[in-house]
């Protein structure tokens, strides 16, 4: 201690002792303090003391003791120079378990760089090759990565190739289960697995003896060439050929080098399919031509673009530049880089003579994207391969990843990161910056990239590979993951949407209007609406007016009208009249004007007895008061009106919930199903009424309608007969949504029970006797499907030529507004003929499968399996939560 410090200790000690003394003596003390006396009064040292005392209390919040009211004294150590106890037992992860998460987490993160994340996980990997454990679950690991994460097969090939330089015979080991895996996915036709398999081959085409994967190509062409030549109509051909076309663009990619000569060869091959229109593609076109329709929008299918894009790539070296090349670092082993990788020879890839087309009808595939008219490129242009490899890439992630939308839509956020830098601008960059970006610089946005295909699967035709609502919940995640980026795009994809709302195909229109009706509803219903207040006032049978009336309708059915009204300009409060508004329509039987409704007294006594919950025997005589004035009135099906009143009475009951009018059908149901029977008159008669109630609800009466097809009081025919016969009119019924909800409905349920037939006499094993009673099942229910069809047809045509009868008794025909309806019968009859077109070709090629293929296929015409989805890898990584909530 020096002398200045022994000086302040010796000050403190005086002035306490001063303040002590003048406290216990009542008066003053003095003292000297650097030579000066100072005085201190009794009350002075009180007021010292007392702040003393205040300033401890504020600082330990009035307690007095140890930490956390603890009395206890702190014990420190004061003489210890080190902590005494033992260190704290320090975990160590499983060497396994760090290789599976590394090699899951590959390539994720944009922080990480991607040749240390190679280099580092191939090191464990040779490192423990001993381990069984270790060698075992990356081998398995790897092969569902490739089958499952279509996005970071480059980089899983980049692993190979770095364990390749240490431990060629780990590489072998890889190489010879893919090989294995590939030829029993060709046994069952799963070509989305067939398509990864070879290009993950074609990525390590560097270390692959000969030709490598060029063989495998070949013998596919000669299969897809074979089933060409049997018929033009064939699909399975075009999805072969584009399988080829889609490995070569990661076999030239790869490390290895003069195979332009193999690729050209092959390109002249395919160029004989892939450039011959197939004859289906009118059916799938998105923009069907129309002699109505001024717009000019050329659909491309994608296998004649892919053939076009490699073309021009050919003569431009191979650049490929969007995609990744990890493997151009390798570990370098004392300094020096390998001279050359050890190769192996391709073990035998059996392509069967006779290929199995797999779940679905393969049919063309074209090219749909929604940023197709921008002044400023935010997705790449048709005429660059990058629009088919990004596209694909994301196609395949989005058809795997089916059973967890928040991994999918993780992935459609990070795209970037699975690409070559400088594809993408900057993610989230506004699209009024893309102006300002360096020209010869990517103004890709890698947001619209995703959303883009997205809507190329929810708007796919003649169906997507899943649910609707899949892609609706991914569409929700990712702009709830990133809404800075992707609420902007999704804006630009509706704008779009709408814009061609006039020339889509009607089943794409609907779709559109569904998800964005559901998209709203996730998101407050907050929308731009004054941008379409100029088509508030068109015709209501302009596509544009008519799908601002069925989105505004589907928005009520998932909230309720006054809400929705509240989020409206003031020109689209017409279209929510008061009457929407009330949860409960007016039972129109309580009006006394026999005018407006005869049969009112008894009407309202069946109304009575039904929330009695009466026998029908008591029922009966007012039922048939009202059939006798019926007669008497001159009414030719007295029945009718009885029908009315009885179906009228259930809907007012039933008003509440879709439960309660459930459990009113139930106890009403063995009267109902007698009508059909006794008139099919009045079995239409009970949809009239339904829809008549639910007139300012339409939705409503379309789910009660389904109902009563479930419980067979409706049946198909008779539901198709009241949509598009007795109420066809001129047509004007075709421009509303839910008569389009309630046709489609009708034929999907008949379409599905056909299917269900035919996969159960697909069934291995199943006795001859079962057999032949599903064979003559199945006769019965296609001749009805047919016939149904057939109405169908007949009734559209009539619309689209302008001969049903009303428009031919009509002397204004050539008017603007029956050309509009005529263009709707167009639209509707294209719809349906495809549908019936699918079906057809479905039941065929199930017919002509061995019952073991059929097997591997479910009653949504999906696969199932390990072969078909994986191992489930990508489940274990993420687990699925919520799927029933959106399904």
């Amino acid at each position: 201690m020096n002398d200045d410090e022994a000086g302040r200790l010796g000050n403190a000690a005086r002035r306490y002792e001063a303040r002590r003394q003048a406290i216990s003596e009542g008066g003053s003390a003095a003292y000297q303090d650097d030579g000066v006396y100072v005085s201190v009064s009794l009350i002075v040292a009180q007021e010292v003391g007392f702040t003393i005392m205040g300033e401890y209390d504020r600082r330990n919040a009035g307690h007095r003791g140890g930490h956390n009211h603890n009395n206890r004294k702190r014990r420190y150590r004061e003489d210890d120079e080190f902590d005494r106890r033992p260190p704290r037992r320090q975990y160590q992860e499983p060497v396994h378990l760090k290789v599976r998460k590394q090699l899951l987490a590959i390539a994720e993160s944009p922080l990480k760089k991607i040749d240390e994340e190679v280099h580092e996980i191939a090191t464990i990997v040779v490192d423990n090759y001993e381990d069984e454990e270790i060698r075992g679950n990356f081998l398995e690991l790897s092969l569902q990565l490739v089958v499952e994460q279509a996005l970071k097969i480059p980089f899983i090939a980049a692993v190979i190739l770095a364990v390749n330089v240490k431990k060629p015979e780990l590489a072998n080991e890889v190489i010879t289960r893919s090989s294995t895996v590939l030829n029993d996915y060709f046994k069952v036709g799963a070509w989305r697995e067939v398509k990864l398999l070879l290009r993950f081959l074609g990525c390590l085409q560097a270390i692959l003896n000969d030709q490598g994967v060029f063989p495998v190509l070949e013998e596919l062409f000669s299969r897809a060439v074979d089933l060409q030549t049997a018929s033009l109509d064939d699909g399975l051909g075009l999805q072969i050929v584009k399988i080829i076309l889609l490995t070569i663009p990661y076999i030239m990619a790869s490390s290895a080098s003069g195979l332009e000569e193999l690729a050209n060869a092959l390109l002249e091959k395919t160029d004989i399919i892939a450039s011959t229109p197939h004859p289906l593609e009118a059916l799938v076109d998105p923009y069907p031509s129309s002699e109505d329709d001024d717009t000019n929008h050329q659909a491309h299918s994608i296998i004649s673009l892919l053939q076009t894009q490699l073309q021009t790539e050919a003569t431009q070296s191979w650049d490929l530049a969007c995609i990744p090349r990890p493997w151009r670092t390798l570990p370098i082993e004392n300094g020096v880089a390998p001279l050359a990788p050890t190769k192996h020879s391709l073990p035998p890839i059996i392509v069967p003579s006779t290929v199995s087309p797999g779940a679905q009808p393969q049919l063309p595939e074209m090219f749909f994207s929604v940023y197709a008219d921008q002044d400023v490129e935010t997705v790449p242009p048709t005429s660059n391969i990058a629009s088919s490899i990004l596209r694909d890439a994301l196609v395949d992630t989005i058809s795997t990843l089916d059973y967890n939308r928040n991994a999918t839509a993780k992935f459609l956020i990070d795209l970037d990161c699975y690409f070559a830098p400088e594809t993408f601008v900057k993610r989230a960059t506004p699209f009024d910056r893309l102006r300002e970006v360096d020209e010869g610089k990517s103004t890709w946005k890698p947001e619209d990239v995703a959303v883009d295909a997205v809507f190329s699967q929810l708007l796919q035709l003649p169906a997507p590979e899943h649910k609707l609502v899949y892609y609706h919940a991914v569409l929700t995640e990712s702009c709830k993951i990133a809404p800075a980026a992707i609420a902007p795009s999704l804006g630009r994809a509706i704008r779009f949407l709408y814009r061609n709302v006039d020339a889509m195909d009607l089943e794409l229109e609907y779709r559109f209007l569904d998800w964005f009706s559901h998209h709203l509803s996730n998101f407050g219903f907050t929308w731009k609406w004054t941008e379409w207040v100029d088509d508030v006032g068109l015709p209501s049978a302009k596509p544009k007016k008519a799908f601002i009336v069925g989105a505004l309708e589907k928005e009520i059915r998932l909230s309720f009208a006054q809400r929705i009204r509240g989020t409206l300009p003031e020109p689209y409060q017409a279209l929510i009249t008061e009457a929407k508004e009330k949860d409960t329509p007016d039972f129109k039987y309580n009006s006394d004007h026999a005018a407006e409704t005869p049969y009112a007294p008894q009407a309202r006594e069946v109304l009575r007895l039904l929330r009695a919950k009466a026998p029908d025997a008591e029922m009966q005589p007012h039922l048939s008061s009202i059939e006798t004035e019926a007669a008497e009135l001159g009414i030719t099906e007295p029945l009718i009106p009885s029908t009315d009143a009885y179906m009228t009475a259930i809907c007012f009951i039933g008003s509440k919930s879709l439960s309660h009018v459930l459990s009113c059908i139930e106890r009403c149901k063995e009267r109902l199903l007698a009508l059909g029977p006794r008139s099919e008159v009045a079995r239409r008669q009970i949809i009239t009424s339904v829809m008549e109630y639910w007139s300012e609800k339409p939705g409503v009466g379309v789910n009660v309608v389904d109902k009563l097809l479930n419980y067979t009081i409706l049946t198909p025919q008779s539901v198709i007969n009241w949509a598009l016969t007795d109420n066809i009119g001129k047509g004007q019924i075709l421009t509303h949504a839910h008569i389009y909800e309630m046709v489609a409905s009708t034929m999907h349920k008949v379409t599905n029970r056909v299917r269900q037939i035919v996969i159960a006499r697909n069934q291995a094993e199943l006795p001859a006797v079962q057999k032949g009673m599903l064979d003559e099942t199945l006769e019965k229910e296609r001749a009805q499907m047919k016939e149904l069809f057939s109405t169908v047809e007949d009734s559209l045509t009539g619309v689209a030529s302008g001969v049903v009868d009303e428009m031919a008794e009509s002397r204004d025909q050539d008017t603007e507004a029956e050309a509009l309806l005529r263009l709707w019968g167009e639209k509707w009859l294209r719809v349906f003929r495809r549908k019936m077109a699918v079906e057809e070709a479905w039941i065929q090629e199930m017919l002509t499968k061995q019952p073991q293929e059929a097997d591997l296929i479910d009653g949504t015409g999906e696969e199932t399996g390990e072969l078909a989805r994986g191992n489930g890898i990508t489940e274990n990584q993420q687990k699925v939560e919520g799927d029933e909530d959106i399904l």
